[in-house]
């Protein structure tokens, strides 16, 4: 549902862009692919340019956790989008914004662990439990080891359609916690962390209106569908 490409019904297009066709598709895809990697380049120019600013290790601990949290925030809104435009070929993007979602956050984190904690796990063990923000960051981070894990095709087989969307539903609780672990960790300016609050809102709400015009607009079906099984008198 959130990080896999599950097939969907083709629709009439509403637009010309939604008859892209496959190799337009992927072509589109790869292009995205080298794109995302654009902020991990940066930082290896900067550290090769001394461009790091006076603490490197915030710089890059900054800019890994900004980019997890773009990368989900584009990854939740793929659905919202299709359903608004009808561009059903966008679900073909979601899982590889998923997976660059979590190869941020696993140099975000890798970042935290190496150069800031020099892999001292009693301290970090430590930091986990007395700083908030560093626990509910971890919390984000452990709960996308298994959505990352899951999200081949053949992990949606062997997990059947039902409980795969159930276990990628929890994107919903990381992004969450990927925004309080950001506000927490601001001291002062917190207009980005609200940025991405209201970014995260917004595509949460959109996502529960959705669903609830969906199961809305299903009831009369099943409800004529009862009444077809129902013995005649």
């Amino acid at each position: 549902m959130v990080w896999g490409e599950s097939r969907q019904a083709a629709v009439p297009p509403r637009a010309p862009v939604a008859m892209m066709t496959s190799g337009a598709v992927r072509r589109l895809k790869a292009a995205l692919f080298v794109a995302c990697l654009y902020p991990l380049a940066r930082l290896v120019w900067l550290g090769f340019d001394d461009g790091l600013s006076a603490n490197p290790v915030e710089f890059i601990t900054r800019s890994t956790g900004t980019w997890t949290l773009v990368a989900l925030c584009i990854t939740l809104g793929i659905t919202p989008l299709r359903r608004l435009t009808g561009w059903h070929w966008l679900v073909r993007l979601r899982r590889m914004f998923g997976l660059y979602a979590f190869f941020y956050a696993c140099l975000h984190f890798t970042t935290y662990l190496w150069l800031d904690q020099f892999f001292d796990l009693a301290g970090i063990i430590k930091d986990i439990i007395k700083r908030p923000f560093i626990t509910v960051g971890f919390l984000a981070f452990v709960l996308m080891i298994p959505l990352a894990a899951t999200s081949s095709d053949g992990m949606i087989r062997r997990l059947g359609g039902k409980n795969w969307q159930r276990l990628h539903r929890t994107v919903y609780i990381i992004a969450a916690c990927a925004v309080v672990h950001y506000w927490w960790l601001v001291k002062k300016d917190i207009t980005q962390p609200l940025i991405y609050a209201l970014v995260v809102a917004a595509l949460l709400l959109a996502r529960a209106v959705f669903g609830f015009s969906r199961r809305h607009a299903a009831r009369p079906v099943a409800q004529a569908a009862a009444l077809a099984r129902k013995p005649q008198p």
